[in-house]
């Protein structure tokens, strides 16, 4: 056994001195090969550099593209990670996390996820359901969560409907009150004198302090607070050590992005934080493509296939997405717990995007196959959402759309130019 086990690690010595002698021969890197924590994928290193790009997408000609919209003024960082075939094939950072220090942007850096978070809870909801510790098909009025709709809803809008954005209310209920310093669980219960779009039940009207209601009623079922909940159901199990909930989470990140509206540095402010079911997660890129992968079925211990087919299943139909000829290129638009879903180029994709104050965030899949993009940017520019489905467009071969051509948009005006007083 003894001189089995000598020849063994002989063998291993041989093979590790033939990896480096190639590595060094071919100009790579000869890094010790590491598996990065919580990446699930082929390789022994984070595909992070061209060398490393492989497969149907045509990577290169992306990242090109990703240069030249990340060096537009409207622009301050971005993250982007590529999962193809149910393995990480791409991640790459542009630019600077604070436009006045010029930090870069790492794999490693913290953005928001915004809306995205509803993915969060869309998933701890299904996973509740499959473990029987939840019931979505009962009336809110089950639950003693803070939320009051009018005319007494609560009695008969499921927590189905509340988490697809049915409750009736009119878009984005009570955001600015939120924005202006009000307590979440006080505005909840003063939904009850707010105004109607439709019947509650009968039609999409996307909110955010209603739907972090889920946050209450998901956090009394797992029987822990909403964010121990996820963290220990999801995110601990997933490997997502980045993924953390509220503005420490962000500024408490040894890098991290920083606010920006064109080319104003904005001071990060806690309001949509305070709703953490509804847009409180923040992340590095690298949990947030963990985090798609699982999406994917890639952790089936954690998050087997019928959760996963509760969470993403249509439940309404929704408005078009978008603006412009994105949005001309979307149909069926629909939303299921937490997540929505689309039909683009014959392809059904799952998914979600966010926006909050100097932050956008985006994840777009395709579930049948395992390919999708996750992306993060620090400014309020919308072209970004179009980085999915450029990747997609490489991946399905088709050659009829660019989305990541702006020549044809203006630039901005330049920043006003500080001038100083001259003393005497």
């Amino acid at each position: 056994m003894k001189k089995l086990l000598v020849l063994l690690f002989a063998l291993a010595a041989i093979s590790l001195v033939v990896w480096y002698s190639y590595r060094a021969f071919t100009g790579q890197q000869v890094d010790f090969p590491v598996m990065a924590a919580g990446i699930a994928g082929p390789k022994d290193t984070l595909p992070d550099t061209p060398e490393e790009w492989d497969g149907r997408i045509d990577y290169r000609a992306l990242d090109r593209q990703l240069v030249a919209l990340s060096l537009r003024p409207e622009m301050a960082g971005l993250a982007v990670a590529i999962v193809e075939d149910g393995e990480l094939r791409f991640v790459s950072t542009y630019g600077v996390t604070d436009k006045r220090s010029r930090e870069p942007v790492t794999p490693e850096t913290v953005f928001r996820w915004a809306s995205v978070s509803k993915t969060v809870a869309g998933t701890l909801a299904a996973r509740l359901v499959t473990e029987g510790k939840l019931d979505i098909d009962q009336p809110l009025a089950r639950w003693n969560s803070t939320l009051r709709l009018p005319g007494g809803a609560n009695d008969y809008v499921t927590l189905a409907q509340l988490m697809s954005h049915r409750s009736g209310l009119t878009k984005n209920a009570f955001d600015r009150k939120l924005e202006d310093g009000d307590s979440p669980g006080l505005l909840r219960n003063q939904l009850a004198t707010a105004p109607l779009q439709c019947v509650p039940g009968e039609c999409h009207t996307y909110q955010n302090i209603a739907f972090d209601a889920s946050s209450e009623i998901l956090g009394a079922a797992a029987g822990e607070p909403y964010p121990q909940a996820v963290e220990d159901n999801l995110f601990k199990p997933l490997g997502m050590t980045s993924a953390k909930f509220g503005m420490a989470g962000l500024t408490g990140a040894k890098s991290w992005a920083h606010p920006h509206r064109g080319y104003e540095v904005r001071v990060p402010v806690e309001s949509y934080w305070r709703l953490p079911a509804a847009a409180g997660v923040n992340s590095n890129i690298l949990d947030m493509a963990r985090w798609m992968q699982a999406q994917m079925g890639e952790n089936s211990d954690v998050l087997p296939s019928e959760a996963l087919m509760l969470a993403h299943a249509p439940l309404t139909k929704t408005p078009r997405l978008y603006s412009g000829d994105l949005a001309r290129a979307l149909s069926n638009a629909a939303y299921g717990l937490g997540w929505r879903s689309v039909t683009y180029a014959g392809h059904r994709l799952i998914g979600h995007s966010g926006a909050v104050d100097g932050f956008r965030a985006t994840m777009i899949f395709d579930p049948v196959t395992r390919t999708g993009v996750v992306a993060m940017w620090n400014s309020g520019w919308g072209i970004p959402f179009r980085i999915p489905f450029a990747a997609l467009d490489s991946y399905y071969r088709r050659e009829t759309s660019n989305w990541l051509d702006t020549s044809d948009i203006p630039l901005p005006d330049p920043p006003p130019v500080e001038t100083g007083t001259m003393s005497q």
